[in-house]
């Protein structure tokens, strides 16, 4: 599987970017995709999974009610809708797809496919 992502930037405090991940290769080897993300000097963090094989839509806690994650099915195809960002969301945003159970979703170890990473700057 193969992982393109796209939709980073500069924005200001309170504003918006939406990321968008495409997947291609053997799409049937894989029933989740999402977000990581690594801020300036911290280590790399969970964000936000669409595990549509259980139905599963998990975020982390700092991004929830400002962050939402879709996924387009036809396109293989993730998204991640930022809004309110705030500066600590700084950092390089990786999409990533694996077959991840629930007890695992959070785990960067349960995802084999990475993509490259998206820069995210949010200032002041």
């Amino acid at each position: 599987v193969q992982l393109q992502a796209s939709g980073g930037g500069l924005v200001q405090t309170g504003g918006s970017l939406r990321l968008s991940c495409a997947a291609s290769g053997s799409i049937s080897s894989i029933n989740a995709m999402g977000w990581f993300r690594q801020p300036p000097g911290k280590e790399r963090e969970f964000v936000a999974v669409n595990r549509w094989g259980g139905g599963n839509i998990l975020y982390r806690d700092s991004v929830k009610g400002r962050f939402t994650i879709s996924r387009d099915s036809a396109k293989n195809t993730v998204y991640l809708q930022m809004n309110n960002l705030k500066p600590e969301d700084t950092g390089v945003y990786y999409c990533v797809a694996g077959r991840p159970i629930l007890s695992t979703m959070r785990s960067d170890k349960t995802y084999g496919y990475w993509g490259q990473g998206t820069q995210v700057t949010v200032s002041n």
